[in-house]
């Protein structure tokens, strides 16, 4: 396979769901989210170079994503916005005509996260779960690229022109989507625009890549990929192995298991992955060279962590570039710190013209 030169896409991870530690499990008040904090953290990865910053939705934990979106569009000048939106939770017509306001206060700088958790008092089975959420996604898309919508499904019944309000663009903004169940896969190939793994050996995300690229050819269609994880770069080895043993340092077993148990995802096929991931990890946690699933152990979700030096981060993620991912959502503890380390010490790297293996 001939060298790739395209730049990847480098987002950065907004923190609303209350998930921001010095100790990964111990709170910390002035970590929790808040208009302050997390505007903080993306002014700091807008300041570093990131293109985007996931804005996510917990509804228990944390604030309002979207009400976030509209203040911080009017701070930031340059970086996308992720937005995270669960599928069932507004009237799609609704939800169009706020993407598309969103999105001109932003200037166009707005794309999407689906998610399919199930709502907040909600329990419904997986299957029908994502056949909400796919047939929302297809309305949604319609009623943003300006198009009537005449649709009757099993969880929407409507005949409706769309918004006089149109996105800068005037057409839907990208739709990023994960999910590991037979359904989520589905409906991402049918619906996405880009998929979203969480972190896994090289082997295991390029069998996802491949099982996607698949599926996607399936429905006629292509997708991009992308990688959501967490990362902690040091100038050494060494020095990034004892920041990864800090952060789970003061972590109660008892209280990681709850802290996993809040999430609405708590019992999905993907977490059921990453806790497969830390079960063949090593004493230390590493389940293969740089990538460290301590983190899993105190969070729902993406569970694991890209851990080395800027040489050993960048070929991690030079390797999973080469399986086809071109997008990367990081994060790191604290939030706001790590950031700085990565807009140091990778950004820089990543953003050049080197080629990348493949």
């Amino acid at each position: 396979m001939a060298e790739k030169y395209e730049l990847p896409e480098i987002a950065w991870f907004g923190a609303l769901c209350d998930d921001d530690y010095e100790f990964l499990g111990v709170a910390d008040p002035s970590l929790e989210s808040s208009w302050e904090h997390c505007s903080e953290i993306v002014l700091e990865a807008e300041r570093q170079g990131f293109d985007n910053i996931l804005l996510p939705s917990g509804y228990a934990l944390g604030i309002d994503a979207s009400a976030f979106a509209a203040g911080i569009a009017l701070r930031t000048e340059r970086i996308r916005m992720l937005l995270a939106l669960r599928m069932g939770e507004m009237w799609p017509p609704q939800m169009a005509r706020q993407i598309a306001t969103l999105d001109q206060m932003a200037g166009g700088r707005l794309t999407l996260n689906i998610i399919s958790s199930d709502l907040p008092g909600e329990s419904l089975e997986s299957e029908n779960r994502y056949g909400r959420t796919r047939e929302y996604m297809r309305v949604l898309r319609q009623l943003l690229d300006g198009q009537a919508v005449e649709h009757h499904g099993e969880f929407l019944d409507l005949v409706i022109e769309p918004p006089r309000v149109r996105t800068v663009a005037g057409s839907c903004p990208p739709f990023y989507f994960g999910g590991f169940s037979e359904a989520a896969k589905e409906t991402a190939a049918a619906e996405a625009d880009v998929f979203l793994t969480w972190p896994d050996t090289v082997a295991g995300v390029a069998d996802t890549v491949n099982d996607m690229r698949s599926r996607a050819a399936r429905c006629d269609r292509s997708l991009r990929y992308g990688l959501r994880t967490h990362i902690i770069v040091r100038e050494t080895e060494d020095e990034a192995r004892a920041a990864a043993a800090r952060l789970v340092s003061q972590l109660d077993d008892d209280k990681g298991a709850a802290i996993r148990a809040r999430s609405l995802d708590a019992t999905s096929q993907g977490v059921a992955r990453q806790a497969e991931l830390r079960d063949l990890a090593d004493s230390d946690g590493f389940v293969e060279e740089g990538l460290w699933t301590g983190i899993g152990r105190a969070r729902s979700g993406a569970g694991a962590a890209i851990v080395g030096d800027p040489d050993q981060v960048i070929a991690r993620l030079e390797a999973y570039r080469a399986t086809g991912i071109d997008t990367f959502i990081l994060s790191g503890y604290p939030h706001l710190a790590e950031c700085e380390w990565v807009g140091r010490h990778i950004l820089p790297r990543l953003k050049s013209d080197s080629p990348s293996p493949g």
